[in-house]
């Protein structure tokens, strides 16, 4: 009887994310830069505004993770995944403000998925830049194709999956493990070709990941887009 008072009493002080299951807010961006005029506006997140949600996330107490960490997810109270896509090259302003937030209780990190073919090009994060970024431990480099094409209409995807894959590795050294979809865009054959080289594959739906535990759940991760015009108060929504 002591025994189950006792027992009783441990589950009640337990966080209640033991026995729910968690919400994981995954956020996609892309270029963090004061907007040029050219391209679409709204892809771009200014670095003032890039470091208030940032900023934000450090004072509610959430843990930025990469892929690499998913496992462990459910070991934090508030876990949130930053990914960008396209690797530009004004992405380093998004390292340099994590690695400025950066103390003994909060160490950012994040996710770029970039373009292999694309490495180097005139506005992307060149081989030595990804290389030192992975380095510090801040970046997590993964896939967004060789050719950024619409996987759905393609046949062979083995150039775009696989040798994007083996590209970025030689470059960081680090195993490649996740896709974001080009345009977000999949469907069967893409999941199934997807899960022959990768542990996760990452839409544009836009929603919190809950677990729902259907057939090949992390090869259709949702993402929730962070805009030019999105507020600190719709970003703090946005997540919850």
């Amino acid at each position: 009887m002591y025994r189950a008072i006792l027992f009783i009493i441990f589950l009640l002080t337990l966080p209640g994310n033991v026995f729910a299951e968690q919400s994981i807010p995954i956020l996609i961006y892309h270029s963090i830069d004061e907007y040029n005029g050219k391209g679409s506006k709204e892809l771009f997140v200014t670095p003032e505004n890039f470091e208030k949600q940032m900023l934000y996330l450090k004072k509610q107490g959430y843990t930025l993770l990469t892929f690499e960490n998913w496992q462990h997810s459910n070991s934090y109270r508030k876990p949130i995944f930053i990914t960008f896509d396209d690797g530009y090259k004004n992405n380093k302003n998004a390292f340099n403000i994590l690695q400025k937030l950066k103390d003994d209780k909060f160490q950012p990190t994040a996710t770029f998925f970039v373009i292999s073919d694309f490495i180097g090009h005139s506005n992307r994060l060149d081989q030595e830049e990804l290389k030192w970024m992975s380095e510090s431990g801040v970046i997590s480099v993964q896939s967004h194709t060789a050719t950024h094409p619409d996987l759905t209409k393609l046949v062979d995807l083995q150039d775009e999956l696989l040798e994007s894959k083996g590209k970025i590795e030689k470059i960081t050294g680090k195993p490649v493990i996740a896709l974001a979809y080009p345009f977000g865009n999949f469907n069967e054959h893409v999941v199934a070709e997807t899960k022959k080289y990768y542990s996760f594959g990452l839409t544009t739906t836009p929603e919190i990941f809950t677990k729902k535990g259907f057939k090949n759940e992390l090869f259709y991760l949702p993402r929730i887009y962070i805009k030019y015009s999105t507020t600190l108060e719709e970003f703090a929504r946005l997540i919850k």
